[in-house]
């Protein structure tokens, strides 16, 4: 038999010994190995914490399942315990500036403390106000600077009326104010009477009522003079009253917070604030509205909203924000409906994500940061800032915002976290000019690790900690080990182990649901990978069907010219199945030119063009080194409907096209996959174990031969992980797997002849050999196109 040997079923799959975890059940595992083991991204990390300068933020990228959130919080964790505590952060008002309140940052854990202690100042100086301003002293002063007002205006109006009642004239006080009336032996006169004097006594007394009007108009103007000088000795007394209540209470608080300079000059201008408010604050009081509860209005005037409290020893914060959204990154002043309008005030300022890991540590999802309206620009803008400033979301549309408060700014230290894959990453950089200024460092995770590089039981480990995290029955070693050999599947390489730990969680879950007894056996492992696979099996099942039935032609018998099995891996989200296709070739005269029909249609993509494109070369260099060759073909994937893409199928193509030169009939009982390079070297492709797969249950179901077999790159052989099925079927001898390198070892065994690719010293083929027979068909091709040429001249 020409050609390599067979692959030995030891070579097709990994198998892991159920001994070789060291344990007999999960359970029985009490320090689960951590994920994931030291590695790049961990040195990127370490150099992201140490560096505190602007722009040394984080990206991580991961492929989809591999648990980087979760490392990220843990490592951060670590780093965070060992870090210093960030303050806490609140709101007050501001009395110079209303609409921006003022943020004063304190110690960690005393926010609470600040914010009861002001509430409780807002309540006692209530009381000592309402006991001050109702005590005897200031009543009784209050009392005497109104009497005393009163007394001055009543002895001005006394001593008008004695002097006009000495005059004859009566001074008389109505409702609408004074008048003055003559009198006669202390009656006042009629009008009749008054009509009835001579004429130079009613002159008189009119000349005497202007004089004491005149009088009265003085008086009546220093009266408001008067009322003035009361109400600025009731102001005064006020003040002093106010301050007397107030000042105490506000000293002792100004003391015990003495050394944060912020808290004492807001107490100071909190005194000066309530001394100058007292007679309002009395009337709130005197209204009912000086309740305990968050609406009184003297709280909301008086007491601070506490942005971020954090307890004095749990270093710096951590934080995961699931949905980042503008307002839950960067904060937001809310509203409340008040009286049919929305107000608002610093109570309903809330914080963000941004707020919460100030000082420490954010972790973001880019994917759902970029879904989520201008969420994306406003943590470039607060990094690059590095303050955090609230800004209403509609001001950024151009839209009139109902938001009346412009909080002050507060510092921003953070270190942001970006979890995404590595395509965003890539795009983000091209299309963002900022981006690789606040992202300086690129953590890159692994999904899969060297078998050798972590010792089983470890890895064992680590799966019995999933278990163990998902609150599932306890797995038996059996189940760990054959999830231990799906892990290697995962990667496509049984040298490898993944990493992928949410695939491998969902896979658990399924398999704690059909195991019958109280532990997870292997058999509930197979279990659950036998109903994932039929649940997503359809379009396989009717692809399959269509070949059996013959529908789709795919021989698995028989010899034929210039047709061969191609194999290709179509997937249904992360179901991946292989499916065989015929190749086909037909030659003619020519001018050496290798048709591609995928092409021509459009439905190749490039890098099928670009295997097409070096068989070609490869033919030219073999064939057309002494003469033009002489022929042309065309390639075609028989019977395929949708586009091709990949170079996986071109070392088939080479095959069947040199079967089509040279007439030599190919095994139609093999099937091939692989690329070739211009010298002829089978190259590495994707899904070796899908597509053996694919087309031995094609085999399966016609029946088994013992003949029929799969060709692949003997560079693919480190990365098959064949399903149980198809080992025993080599085991048993009714299946086979070959490892070629070169394209010499593929036509051997296709053909049963010798490849003959050496030319002697003659530079003649060997006889019988294959490339003598395409070497003599080109040589015909040359000789009829010469006869024809001459003909034709």
């Amino acid at each position: 038999m020409h050609g390599p040997a067979p692959l030995k079923p030891s070579q097709l799959r990994w198998t892991c010994a159920p001994e070789a975890l060291g344990f007999a059940h999960s359970d029985a595992v009490t320090a689960p190995t951590p994920f994931p083991p030291e590695g790049r991204w961990r040195d990127a990390f370490a150099l992201a914490v140490a560096l505190k300068r602007p722009g040394y933020h984080v990206f991580a990228a991961a492929e989809n399942g591999v648990p980087v959130e979760q490392a990220a919080q843990e490592t951060l964790a670590q780093a965070a315990a060992q870090g210093p505590t960030p303050g806490d952060w609140c709101y007050v008002y501001n009395f110079a500036n209303p609409r921006c309140p003022n943020a004063i940052c304190l110690p960690p854990g005393r926010g609470a403390d600040f914010r009861a202690q002001l509430s409780q100042l807002v309540d006692d100086l209530q009381q000592a106000l309402v006991s001050t301003f109702e005590g005897e002293a200031y009543q009784s002063r209050r009392q005497l600077i109104e009497e005393t007002l009163k007394e001055r205006q009543e002895n001005s109006f006394r001593a008008l009326e004695r002097e006009a009642q000495g005059q004859g004239v009566a001074l008389l006080r109505t409702p609408q104010g004074f008048s003055f009336a003559p009198l006669k032996e202390g009656n006042v006169l009629s009008p009749a009477a008054l009509a009835a004097l001579p004429e130079a006594e009613r002159t008189a007394l009119d000349h005497t009522v202007d004089g004491l009007k005149e009088r009265l108009q003085g008086i009546l103007k220093e009266i408001p003079g008067w009322m003035k000088q009361s109400q600025e000795a009731l102001r005064t007394l006020n003040k002093r009253t106010a301050t007397f209540a107030v000042s105490g209470l506000i000293d002792s608080l100004r003391s015990a917070w003495a050394s944060i300079p912020e808290v004492p000059a807001h107490l100071d201008a909190l005194r000066d604030d309530m001394i100058s408010m007292a007679g309002e604050i009395l009337s709130w009081i005197g209204k009912g509205q000086e309740g305990g509860g968050e609406a009184n209005p003297l709280r909301r005037r008086y007491g601070a909203n506490l942005l971020v409290s954090h307890a004095p020893d749990a270093g710096a914060p951590v934080h995961y924000e699931e949905n980042p959204s503008y307002e839950r990154l960067l904060g937001q002043v809310e509203q409340r409906a008040e009286m049919g309008s929305l107000v608002t005030d610093l109570h309903l300022i809330r914080p963000g994500a941004l707020h919460q890991a100030n000082g420490g540590y954010l972790l973001l999802d880019l994917r759902r940061l970029l879904q989520k309206p201008l969420a994306y620009d406003g943590l470039k803008r607060a990094l690059r800032c590095e303050r955090l400033e609230l800004e209403p979301l509609a001001q950024h549309y151009g839209m009139p915002s109902t938001v009346s408060l412009e909080p002050e700014a507060i510092p921003l230290q953070v270190k942001v976290v970006l979890f995404g894959d590595r395509q965003l990453y890539e795009q983000l950089n091209a299309l963002d000019p900022e981006f690789g200024d606040i992202f300086k460092v690129f953590a890159d995770f692994e999904d899969e690790l060297p078998r050798d590089a972590v010792p089983l039981p470890d890895y064992g480990a680590m799966l019995a900690g999933l278990a163990q995290e998902a609150k599932l029955r306890p797995f038996a070693a059996d189940a760990v080990a054959k999830l231990c050999e799906v892990s290697t599947r995962l990667c496509s390489a049984a040298d490898r182990l993944s990493l992928r730990t949410q695939a491998l969680t969902d896979l658990m879950v399924e398999a704690d649901y059909w195991a019958k007894g109280g532990t997870v056996d292997a058999e509930a492992v197979r279990r659950a990978l036998t109903e994932r696979e039929h649940r997503l099996d359809r379009l396989r099942d009717r692809l399959n069907e269509q070949i059996t039935e013959g529908t789709l032609r795919i021989e698995t018998a028989g010899r034929a010219v210039g047709q061969m099995n191609g194999l290709s891996v179509l997937s249904i989200g992360q179901f991946a199945f292989g499916h065989p296709s015929r190749i086909s070739a037909q030659v003619r005269l020519g001018g050496g030119e290798v048709m591609d029909i995928e092409r021509e249609v459009h439905l190749g993509g490039p890098l099928h063009s670009k295997g097409v494109l070096i068989l070609s070369a490869y033919l030219g260099a073999q064939f057309g080194q002494r003469r033009p060759l002489a022929a042309s073909a065309t390639l075609v994937f028989e019977q395929s409907y949708g586009g091709v893409d990949g170079d996986s199928a071109s070392a088939a193509e080479l095959v069947t096209l040199l079967s089509a030169l040279g007439e030599v009939p190919l095994r139609q009982d093999l099937a091939m996959t692989g690329s070739v390079d211009q010298r002829g070297r089978i190259q590495a492709i994707g899904g070796v174990n899908e597509k053996i797969e694919g087309f031995f249950d094609i085999c399966a179901a016609r029946g088994l031969t013992g003949t029929q077999g799969v060709l692949i790159p003997t560079a693919n052989v480190r990365h098959l992980m064949l399903d149980e099925r198809v080992v025993e079927a080599v085991a048993a001898g009714q299946f086979q797997i070959y490892a070629v390198s070169r394209l010499e070892e593929a036509l051997a065994l296709l053909t049963g002849l010798p490849a003959g690719v050496a030319r002697n010293a003659d530079g003649v083929f060997p006889e019988g050999s294959v490339f003598a027979r395409v070497d003599a068909r080109l040589a015909s091709f040359a000789e009829a196109q010469r006869a024809h040429r001459q003909r034709g001249s």
